[in-house]
């Protein structure tokens, strides 16, 4: 009798693990693309959360539930689904074993999110209903279940990746000394980015990642400054700049080390002063500038360069730093660097920090320095709002012929979560004008980097991701599976929400018939662009804009047509640049109007934003042109 109740009790207690065929298969899609949206949430009425793996799938099976119709709650960061008339965003799914049902999204981002790059379960859901998944380990790759803050570069013809503290799943500490892993470049057998990434890592012996910079001293090491570099007999050499940790987050050692390839780790190159003004950091770049390549390190913004070969990243008193401060002068006792007129003088220097950071707080509040000075000035294209950058990363892109910037703002709508983009015709900027791209609630989305090595479609198409987190949020909720781990996004550069204001150089004081008196960075080569800026505008055409075109007289002298005029005038030509029409409702709180100013012999003409230019002998017409963006910038060094 006992033994009988005994097997009566165990057998109800008994879990059977559902086939494939008895999950519900939720897929919840993109309506722009149609593509699977990662990190959905969706929750029933009773509280029962699911999210979307990175194929966009969710695989239900609720004892209880299956045959009834379910009320699921759809939310998720930078998406939305449509309200019912009771304030509810959601939907009613009949829940059957086998059945399947697809939802649609409405994508408020720019950016589009792809997959999760790290941890475990990354198409969990797409496995349990028996998709093929396209990476070759879906699951758990490496025993990652989280890792913080990637950085990554191009060596030997393969991807090396490197992230910082890394969780498994056999106890709550887990690798503070750096994971590393290879994957191919896509023209070299290796994934489209648009799909996935085949991540290799180096593997302890106890099959998890393995720390490959772990220096000693205690606390963990970080990485960044990640850069392939020559030596003087042409071979590739990886470097990297490594920091030891202590409590409370501070730095109390750096130095530089490289990548040992037999021993699939790094190896100490050399310390650093800690108080070194200059130093590899961030995520570097390469630029040549007459002749000779340098690479650019900025945290994001590219301010300090040393020529790229093994010798010189190993030779602190050889970087410089693209500064207004007086050679020589850092810290408390900095002197802004000024001529007869009171201009900032900006030139590469040797052991003086560029003004940035802390440095440049201190020197506004000091009042030394007005927080209008400088090249840098981001700020949001629609409202004009200032966008203070925490990090990011800046790369040449081959379709916008510009530099463009993947940037986190520091305490935006969410305190590390909001991602924008920016172009410059220099690394050095001006950088001005940019749109947010990706938005969290209450969740951060912090070291964001662009993936330059696995731009698509000539540079139209380009790839970031970042470290998603409830970290310094305040947020005790933390996503299943998805926190603390790096996602994928990708963005389309053809987006017209992404055509921004560009410099208009103003060659009106030179004589120059080949061009016409002002123009974009597009019509001058990339060293040339540079000195006098009259305003913003665009370099391509939006539904809003239109066309003005410069129009040259008979006697040489050159007019701007805008519009419709300018269909019938133009005899041909392109247009200089794109505005918005003078007569537009409502238009960003950004732009201002562009007027013409005639001579009194009406043979000449200037313009201008500034309706009160003082030019005697000229009068200012009555209607403006057209709308332009404001220039915070007046001449670039």
């Amino acid at each position: 009798m006992i033994t009988s109740l005994t097997f009566l009790i165990a057998s109800t207690m008994v879990t059977v693990a559902p086939d494939a065929g008895d999950y519900f298969t939720i897929r919840v899609v993109d309506e722009q693309t149609g593509r699977g949206v990662p990190l959905v949430e969706l929750r029933t009425v009773n509280n029962i959360r699911s999210y979307t793996d990175s194929a966009g799938v969710i695989a239900f099976h609720e004892p209880g539930l299956m045959n009834t119709r379910v009320f699921f709650h759809v939310s998720s960061h930078g998406y939305e689904l449509a309200k019912d008339r009771f304030g509810y965003a959601g939907t009613q799914l009949t829940v059957t074993s086998g059945g399947s049902a697809e939802v649609k999204i409405r994508r408020i981002n720019v950016a589009e999110r792809l997959y999760r790059m790290t941890g475990a379960g990354i198409y969990r859901d797409s496995v349990l209903v028996g998709d093929k998944p396209p990476t070759e380990q879906p699951l758990l790759n490496g025993l990652v279940f989280g890792s913080d803050s990637v950085v990554n570069a191009v060596y030997r013809g393969k991807v090396y990746w490197f992230w910082g503290d890394t969780n498994k799943p056999s106890y709550p500490l887990g690798n503070f000394h750096v994971p590393g892993a290879t994957s191919a470049l896509p023209a070299s057998g290796g994934l489209d980015p648009d799909v996935g990434v085949n991540l290799k890592y180096f593997i302890g012996n106890d099959s998890f990642a393995k720390p490959v910079a772990q220096m000693p001293g205690k606390g963990p090491t970080w990485i960044d400054g990640v850069v392939t570099v020559k030596d003087r007999n042409g071979r590739e050499r990886l470097f990297a700049k490594y920091v030891k940790i202590k409590p409370p987050m501070v730095t109390y050692e750096r130095g530089l080390i490289e990548f040992d390839d037999d021993q699939l780790q790094f190896a100490k190159r050399q310390p650093m002063p800690i108080d070194a003004p200059l130093q590899p950091t961030g995520h570097p770049l390469k630029h040549a500038e007459d002749g000779v390549e340098y690479v650019y390190f900025g945290h994001p913004y590219p301010r300090v360069r040393v020529r790229a070969t093994a010798e010189g990243l190993r030779d602190l008193s050889k970087y410089e730093a693209w500064t207004c401060l007086k050679p020589g002068s850092h810290g408390d006792s900095a002197e802004l660097d000024r001529d007869d007129d009171g201009r900032l003088r900006f030139e590469w220097k040797h052991n003086t920090p560029p003004v940035v950071g802390k440095l440049r707080q201190q020197l506004i509040q000091q009042k030394k320095l007005n927080a209008n000075e400088g090249l840098i000035h981001l700020q949001d294209v629609e409202t004009g709002k200032r966008v203070a950058a925490h990090g990011g990363s800046v790369y040449w892109n081959e379709y916008r012929q510009r530099w463009v910037a993947i940037i986190l703002e520091s305490f935006g709508s969410s305190l590390l979560g909001e991602i924008w983009y920016a172009e410059s015709d220099r690394p050095l900027g001006p950088w001005v004008y940019a749109r947010k791209v990706v938005t969290h609630d209450k969740y951060s989305f912090y070291n964001p980097k662009q993936h330059p090595m696995l731009d698509k479609n000539g540079g139209r198409t380009i790839f970031f991701e970042g470290t998603y987190t409830n970290m310094f949020t305040g947020n005790p909720d933390q996503t299943p599976r998805y926190n603390y781990n790096q996602i994928m996004y990708k963005l389309d550069l053809a987006d017209s929400r992404l055509v921004l204001p560009v410099p208009i150089y103003d060659l009106s004081s030179a004589r120059n018939d080949t061009l016409p008196p002002f123009v974009t960075g597009g019509h001058l080569d990339p060293a040339d662009r540079k000195g006098s800026i009259g305003w913003f505008a665009l370099d391509r055409p939006t539904g809003e804009s239109v066309p003005v075109f410069a129009k040259r007289s008979s006697d040489g002298l050159s007019r701007l047509i805008v519009g419709q005029r300018a269909q019938q005038s133009n005899d041909g030509l392109s247009p200089v640049f794109h505005a918005l029409p003078a007569g537009m409702p409502d238009p960003p709180a950004t732009t201002l109007p562009l007027y013409e100013f005639i001579s009194e012999d009406g043979k000449r003409r200037r313009y201008s934003t500034d309706e009160r230019l003082d030019a005697a002998g000229f009068k200012r017409s009555r209607q403006p042109l057209c709308l332009v963006w404001n220039s915070p910038v007046v001449l670039i060094p």
